[in-house]
């Protein structure tokens, strides 16, 4: 897997049109806290018990398609989840998988606020919210 910054991100997905943006957060965290324009909504783990979605690898094969040969960029809240969503990716076969690191909102500052340090958002790229 490949960890690349949000600005890398943003122009690996202009330069490869056939990649596909993957936003792994909740639906909650995609809907109302916003997400990249263009990102397509597939959890990792979701609430009530945040337990991992068990139909994650086939629902991004679906998208894919069969053979996992499209570059696949996975984002979340701040690079952890998809990082673990990148690696059962590669474990399934996935030949093109790609980590933006500091993801959406980015890492926390001193006052424990996101969007201020780092992330998607941080970067001035495009996005949008429910």
């Amino acid at each position: 897997m490949k960890h690349i910054t949000p600005k890398e991100a943003h122009a690996f997905l202009q330069t490869h049109p056939n990649a596909l943006l993957i936003d792994v957060r909740s639906e909650i965290e995609y809907l109302f806290v916003g997400h990249p324009v263009g990102a397509i909504h597939v959890s990792w783990n979701d609430g009530p018990d945040w337990e991992i979605n068990p139909h994650f690898v086939g629902e991004v094969r679906k998208l894919a398609g069969n053979g996992g040969e499209r570059p696949v960029v996975l984002i979340c809240r701040s690079g952890n989840r998809s990082e673990a969503a990148g690696a059962a990716l590669e474990s399934a076969g996935f030949s093109e998988v790609y980590n933006v690191t500091h993801g959406f909102e980015g890492e926390l500052d001193e006052h424990h606020h996101r969007n201020s340090v780092s992330g998607w958002r941080f970067d001035g790229l495009p996005w949008q919210q429910c």
